[in-house]
């Protein structure tokens, strides 16, 4: 295990009709604020209006800005600076899931910042400020309500790029699982996958002597699963809704981080999928971390074999682990197509004609990954893989 320093100051309300205390934590802050969101569809829910009553009932005022997309776009986050500049705010309200939340970070370090906000995504600048701001959860996946990074995507190119600093971890984050119970199975099951991917992402390390983590994402893994099946047969139940959220933060909050280094290729082989396609995080995940599995398992046999015993159950051969971890990469991948996800490039509406693009700019400073540097011909040849 590795020296670690940990420390997660977003504050965590959740539960059923939390939102009616949107307006007294942010009346701690300010008392004018940026209300983001996405395309309307909280004020079909209700959620707006709860979200603007509770708000007017603290005294707080908002400037709006809709429109965010998943896979967040530059452009927004431009307009979003120029819009909080112009109205003095000093903090900034995500009322949605990630894609929101990151389109928020993004918009919070471009506002005190005399540059182009996308230096940071080019790590050309550091980020030494930001506004602080506040989430309303809505879609339980990406973890941003308590992470210390965001991704957005610019247009010009396409390129879909990462930033990554304490002060972009959210002040609060208001987490109601009833809010998600319009979520589409599909929708729902995105979600999971995305979730899923940030614990594999730090399952995966060669730092030796992490039991203690390795544990903890183990159950996380399987609680998640368990109620994956539940939410895919009765996407009502509210109980398997509030584990999902719940562990949907924990995935990513930086507490499974501890003593370890993960991996992380996969995301950014996934990056080029949805920055060029515009396909959802989750789903590009569930088609790529399985390939990856099958290209990187044997620089590490034994924790592949140790993942399918412990996650999924599969007997251990001790005297051919491969054996056991190949059988573990096979039915994490019935998993996620018991639950009608995506796993290959085919059935993710990606055609076979710019892999070699998409690996030249996922590898464009270098080789990606952790658990195994991977070349501009290894993340080629894990798109293969993945067709």
């Amino acid at each position: 295990m590795q020296n670690f320093v940990f420390q997660n100051a977003t504050k965590i309300i959740f539960g059923k009709d939390t939102e009616s205390m949107v307006g007294k934590e942010v009346q701690a802050f300010t008392t004018k604020v940026l209300l983001h969101y996405g395309s309307g569809s909280i004020k079909k829910s209700g959620l707006y209006g709860r979200v603007c009553a509770s708000l007017k009932e603290a005294g707080v005022a908002w400037i709006e800005l809709s429109g965010v997309q998943p896979n967040p776009r530059l452009s927004l986050v431009q307009k979003g600076i120029e819009l909080c500049r112009k109205e003095q705010i000093g903090f900034i309200l995500a009322v949605g899931g990630g894609s929101t939340i990151d389109s928020a970070k993004a918009i919070a370090v471009g506002v005190p910042y005399q540059g182009n906000v996308w230096d940071f995504f080019e790590r050309k600048a550091d980020i030494t400020q930001a506004l602080p701001l506040g989430v309303v959860l809505t879609i339980p996946a990406a973890g941003s309500e308590s992470s210390n990074s965001a991704v957005v995507t610019k247009e010009e190119g396409w390129y879909k790029k990462d930033i990554g600093s304490e002060l972009i971890r959210p002040k609060f984050a208001i987490m109601n699982p009833a809010l998600t119970l319009t979520l589409s199975v599909e929708q729902t099951m995105i979600g999971i996958a995305d979730i899923i991917a940030h614990m594999t992402e730090r399952y995966f390390t060669q730092v030796p002597n992490v039991e203690m983590t390795d544990r903890l994402l183990e159950a996380n893994i399987k609680t998640v699963m368990h109620n994956a099946y539940i939410l895919y047969a009765d996407p009502q139940n509210y109980d398997a809704r509030a584990e999902i959220m719940w562990a949907g933060t924990l995935a990513h909050n930086d507490l499974l981080s501890t003593g370890r280094i993960g991996d992380w290729a996969s995301h950014m082989i996934e990056h080029e999928l949805s920055g060029i396609y515009d396909v959802a995080h989750g789903a590009g995940l569930a088609t790529v971390i399985p390939a990856w599995m099958q290209y990187v398992y044997k620089e590490n046999i034994n924790k592949f074999a140790q993942f399918a015993n412990r996650v999924f159950d599969v007997e251990p051969d001790f005297d051919a682990p491969h054996l056991t971890a190949l059988e573990g990469i096979k039915r994490f991948k019935q998993f996620y197509h018991s639950l009608g996800l995506p796993v290959s490039l085919k059935e993710l509406g990606v055609p076979e004609d710019r892999l070699e693009e998409m690996a030249a700019k996922c590898t464009a400073k270098g080789p990606v990954g952790n658990f195994k540097k991977l070349s501009k011909q290894d993340v080629v040849n894990i798109y293969k893989l993945a067709r």
